[in-house]
């Protein structure tokens, strides 16, 4: 039997391909190696030439994106931009492109919560170490323990299958009685900045995106989604930038997680200024923008004034919440004016 004929045979009855396969093995031992080698080349070229290019990991990663948003409609774009649960966002099953998953936070693993509630989901797989404050790991100064500790969450967020860790939260303390000022790395803007960058790596190191919080000026719980702190430019760049930026520029985030809170009578999670002038403009950053769970109140208003980002939403309970911000009380008075007691 010559190669022609075989080839015909296995071809024109795929079935009956393995039969005919094994009855011609001591013929195709008989061909020379590096007909067999070209062979195997050949089929290499067929088989590479099918995969997509947003498949291919061979591809640079902005020729692989391109290639998929060309595949998507405008829906599966709409889609994959919006949460659809608690903490994620739907991928495209029709590409192949995977759910993404989201889980707090800066200090360990979340236990699962209900698809769209913040009540436990009582599995017993869930659990997760719990790491000390990041408030104690800035205490230590030292850079490769924070590494350490990102490798070591970001394990575990692997494990768990989770693309997203919602941490490191950097924001400087500005007053004891913030809520969460346990899980920010303190005072010092250069401390916090040099420990955000080794535990970014850290996470990212094991293929799982950071989301670098809560950029920026979330230093106060109360009042949280109102509250609009009057800071100049020098007080801005040199304590309450620093840290974000060697996060974004050294660190290589992937992800920055927008703020509840008001920067010169916008919010912070689509503030022009914040997202467009300092973080992609001026820091040449290219990565994702996560809004805080309840962060947007104006879809348009934030798609129009910021792009590339997520918005995720916060429950359905609270749709009444979501007020035009344009609109929004905060926006058509200053902050100390109605709060002149609280500055």
């Amino acid at each position: 039997m010559n190669f022609n004929k075989f080839y015909y045979l296995c071809n024109r009855n795929p079935i009956n391909s393995a039969i005919t396969l094994a009855n011609t093995i001591p013929i195709i031992m008989k061909l020379s190696k590096l007909f067999i080698s070209s062979l195997i080349i050949c089929s290499a070229g067929v088989i590479n030439a099918s995969v997509p290019v947003y498949l291919d990991d061979s591809k640079p990663l902005e020729e692989r994106v391109e290639d998929a948003l060309s595949r998507m409609t405008l829906q599966e774009k709409i889609d994959i931009i919006h949460a659809q649960s608690k903490f994620s966002a739907p991928g495209v099953p029709r590409l192949g492109i995977a759910e993404l998953w989201c889980t707090d936070g800066p200090m360990g693993v979340r236990p699962e919560v209900l698809w769209d509630e913040w009540e436990q989901a009582s599995w017993t797989n869930d659990s997760c170490t719990a790491f000390p404050s990041l408030t104690c790991l800035a205490a230590t100064w030292n850079p490769e323990m924070a590494t350490l500790y990102g490798k070591s969450i970001g394990e575990e967020a692997r494990f768990r299958n989770k693309a997203v860790l919602l941490g490191p939260g950097i924001n400087i303390y500005r007053t004891p009685l913030c809520g969460r000022n346990f899980e920010y790395m303190g005072e010092d803007p250069f401390l916090s900045g040099k420990m955000a960058t080794e535990y970014v790596k850290g996470v990212q190191s094991n293929g799982v995106a950071v989301c670098v919080k809560h950029f920026a000026l979330n230093n106060n719980e109360i009042n949280r989604h109102t509250s609009n702190p009057i800071v100049d430019d020098r007080t801005l760049y040199e304590i309450y930038l620093p840290a974000f930026k060697m996060a974004a520029t050294d660190g290589g985030a992937w992800s920055f997680m927008g703020g509840y809170n008001l920067f010169r009578g916008e919010h912070a999670s689509y503030n022009p200024i914040l997202m467009n002038d300092i973080l992609k403009g001026e820091w040449g950053w290219d990565g994702a923008v996560i809004s805080d769970w309840g962060a947007v109140h104006d879809t348009d208003w934030q798609a129009n004034s910021c792009r590339r980002r997520w918005r995720h939403r916060w429950s359905d309970r609270w749709s009444s919440f979501r007020t035009p911000c344009r609109d929004h009380p905060s926006r058509l008075s200053p902050y100390h004016e109605r709060h002149p007691s609280r500055i």
